[in-house]
C-alpha cells in the first residue's frame, strides 16, 4: 500500500483535493472515527457494510442531508446504487453511529 507522502510524490502537479481522493481511493474503506469524513456517495446495503448506522428522532451523533448533488461537505450524503464512497448499513442495535435525517444545518456536532 502506498504511503500519502509517496503517492502525493507520484502526483505533484495535482491539487490538495484530487490528492485527498485519490489517496482515499487506494486505501481499503472502513468507518472513520471522525464522522466528518463520511459524506459523498452513499450505498445502503443489508452486508459487508463500511459502517452500520442508526436512525434516530433525538439524540444523534451526525445529522444527515439527503442530496442529489454537489455532496461534498460534511453530512451530505447522496444515495446511490454503485460506486459508492460508503457502504452503509442500517441497523437496530449496536451501531457505529446514529443519524438523525435534516433539510437544514447537516454536521455533526463540534464541527
Amino acid at each position: 500500500m502506498l504511503s500519502f507522502g509517496l503517492f502525493a510524490g507520484i502526483h505533484s502537479n495535482a491539487s490538495s483535493a484530487a490528492k485527498e481522493k485519490m489517496v482515499k481511493a487506494a486505501v481499503p474503506v472502513e468507518c472513520p472515527e471522525d464522522l466528518c469524513l463520511i459524506y459523498g456517495r452513499i450505498q445502503f446495503v443489508d452486508s459487508f457494510s463500511d459502517c452500520k448506522v442508526k436512525i434516530v428522532s433525538s439524540f444523534e451523533d451526525m445529522r444527515v442531508k439527503m442530496v442529489t448533488s454537489f455532496s461534498d461537505d460534511v453530512a451530505l450524503w447522496e444515495i446511490v446504487d454503485s460506486f459508492p464512497d460508503y457502504k452503509i448499513q442500517i441497523v437496530d442495535s449496536f451501531p457505529d453511529f446514529t443519524i438523525r435525517y435534516v433539510d437544514s444545518f447537516p454536521g455533526v456536532d463540534g464541527d
